[in-house]
Parts: C-alpha cells; sequence; structure tokens
C-alpha cells in the first residue's frame, strides 16, 4: 500500500483562486443599436459576463450577428421589455415569473 498525502492548504488556496476568477463577470449594460461590432458582443458573454442591451431597432437584424454563436457557445438570450439580456453559458435566465 502506498502512502497517500493531501496537502489541504494546496486544496484551499486553488479553491479561493477558482472563486476569485468566479468574481471577475461583470453586467455590462449598453444599447443594441447596430454601431458595436457583433463579434465584440459574443466575446463579451463567451468570457463570462451578462449583458443587458437596450435594443433600438429590429431586434432580429441588430442580433444576428452574434445570436447563434452564443446559443450554439451555450449561451441563453431572452428579449424582455426592449432589452436583451444575454448570458453566458452555465448561467441561465429565469423566465419562470414573466
Amino acid at each position: 500500500m502506498t502512502d497517500f498525502s493531501l496537502d489541504l492548504g494546496a486544496v484551499e488556496d486553488q479553491i479561493e483562486e477558482d472563486d476569485d476568477e468566479a468574481l471577475e463577470s461583470e453586467v455590462v449594460l449598453g444599447v443594441l443599436d447596430g454601431t458595436t461590432d457583433p463579434d465584440e458582443w459574443t466575446e463579451t458573454v463567451l468570457g463570462g459576463n451578462v449583458l443587458v442591451l437596450a435594443v433600438e431597432g429590429e431586434i432580429n437584424d441588430l442580433a444576428a450577428g452574434f445570436a447563434r454563436e452564443i446559443r450554439d457557445g451555450g449561451g441563453e438570450l431572452v428579449h424582455f421589455r426592449g432589452f436583451l439580456v444575454v448570458s453566458p453559458p452555465g448561467v441561465s435566465i429565469d423566465t419562470d415569473r414573466l
């Protein structure tokens, strides 16, 4: 039988580092009007941030440049009261109360 040693201090350090990385996510407010490059929205969301965008125009046309990539990447998009809420993979948007 081999000796097994567990360094709990190293484990705690790793957990704290992972928690710090999780806290780097933000809720980003913006305007969806066609002036921002769709790749910027995609990078923001797939980087772990939530977007809340005020929609100024036809949402289907304005979101066409990033919506499919967000969905294919595991994110979610919900249009609610003139805003588009876009979440990264692993962050669900609860619409049960609507």
